[in-house]
């Protein structure tokens, strides 16, 4: 809603969340680097009054005063403490949900900085801990500081990378928040090169600009055809019904600006893929060509 998807529109973001909270959805998914900030005062303005009706979650540790040609990850437990004041302040709220290292520290152990996190907690600034793309090494050395709450990363029909980790998640009962669950919109087949506005980043995605993979895209169109249902719903339904074959909790967080695609996307929650359609979606990820980012991007810094 507020950077990288082409031009902000800050009365639509509002309504669109304000629909949001009216259909019950209770998980709002933000971020310090996300419109330099921009991002965090949009959702605090928007559970204003009704904090109690939702989770806020923000993540910190890319620092981009820099400029994008010079950014850092960052997670020295001064830095952190100064992330965690700044987010409140922009979110108007007392207490951070779940507040992510958005990713591994460049120039701090992941001990140091969990750390500095759980000191968050015991002040009452913070409930809930999590990580953004790590490996199951980090995640176990996190742990040991102070319990990892849930792990945020990439997860849909054309990125299962993670569940590598999902072994070692359900060991230490670490659930999994997955973003970009509809593959930044490409999934549901209504997103292309051809209709991308000026400044939206997915112009120069590998995988948006690969022809190839709209065969992806007319299976799951195909998928949902059959079952009578949107691609974008049966992209959803997919990862959400791999929290029992993974044996962990599995979170999808569609982002979108508009309230006639999110209340498409909270209609998935009723949608159940029979065994068909389960086995016609497994072998996708391995059919991707190109990779999550452009070379040299903010998000290939893993």
């Amino acid at each position: 809603m507020s950077e990288q998807y082409g031009p902000s529109d800050w009365d639509q973001s509002m309504a669109t969340l304000d629909r949001a909270i009216e259909l019950g959805v209770t998980l709002l998914d933000t971020a310090d680097i996300y419109g330099a900030g921009h991002n965090e005062v949009l959702v605090g303005r928007a559970v204003h009054g009704r904090r109690d009706r939702v989770q806020v979650a923000t993540k910190f540790g890319i620092d981009r005063s820099g400029g994008d040609g010079a950014v850092r990850l960052r997670g020295e437990p001064s830095y952190v403490k100064r992330c965690c004041d700044a987010s409140l302040l922009r979110l108007g709220v007392e207490e951070i949900d779940v507040f992510y290292l958005h990713r591994p520290a460049q120039n701090a152990e992941i001990e140091e900085t969990v750390g500095a996190m759980a000191e968050l907690v015991a002040a009452g600034k913070v409930r809930h801990l999590g990580l953004s793309e790590v490996g199951a090494e980090l995640l176990r050395r996190a742990h040991a500081v102070h319990p990892i709450a849930a792990v945020q990363c990439e997860y849909s029909l054309w990125t299962r990378e993670v569940e590598k980790v999902a072994p070692t998640m359900a060991e230490l009962g670490v659930g999994l928040v997955a973003y970009a669950p509809l593959g930044r919109g490409y999934l549901t087949g209504k997103v292309t090169l051809e209709r991308l506005t000026p400044g939206d980043y997915r112009a120069s995605s590998p995988r948006f600009r690969a022809e190839a993979n709209l065969a992806i895209t007319e299976i799951v169109r195909q998928v949902g055809t059959r079952i009578g249902v949107e691609p974008a719903q049966v992209a959803l339904a997919w990862v959400h019904a791999q929290s029992q074959r993974l044996g962990i909790p599995v979170v999808p967080i569609p982002g979108t600006r508009h309230r006639k695609w999110l209340e498409q996307n909270v209609a998935a929650l009723d949608v159940r893929l029979d065994e068909d359609s389960l086995a016609r979606l497994a072998p996708l990820s391995e059919q991707v060509t190109g990779g999550r980012y452009a070379p040299g991007s903010i998000g290939s810094r893993d």
